[in-house]
């Protein structure tokens, strides 16, 4: 039988994660020859890194892409509030033929 008399360990707590300004300053501190931004020039012919105008495309392509998503919201927000218009015009619309048809008899 095994022993259930055996006390657990406990873990200590993980540390907090960096802070935004703790990697920037860690990033600013890097040599340009450490390993991290050299990997890419050492792993072989067959990785390539982006170039500045694939980065400026891509940069251009995301802009255009929240561009046109902000004008998909508002034109969202327009539809709703001219659904609404609508649907009070029609609602009106029939207590009118209401009334109209009510004065006739």
């Amino acid at each position: 039988m095994m022993n259930k008399n055996k006390k657990r360990v406990v873990l200590p707590s993980r540390p907090d994660p960096p802070t935004v300004d703790q990697i920037l300053e860690d990033i600013n501190r890097t040599a340009p020859s450490d390993p991290v931004f050299s990997v890419l020039e050492r792993s072989g012919p067959d990785v390539s890194r982006p170039s500045d105008s694939d980065v400026d495309v891509k940069f251009l392509q995301c802009r255009r892409f929240v561009d046109l998503n902000e004008r998909l919201q508002e034109a969202r927000g327009r539809l709703l509030r001219q659904r609404e218009e609508l649907k009070a015009a029609g609602e009106q619309l029939v207590r009118d033929v209401e009334k109209v048809k009510g004065q006739t008899l």
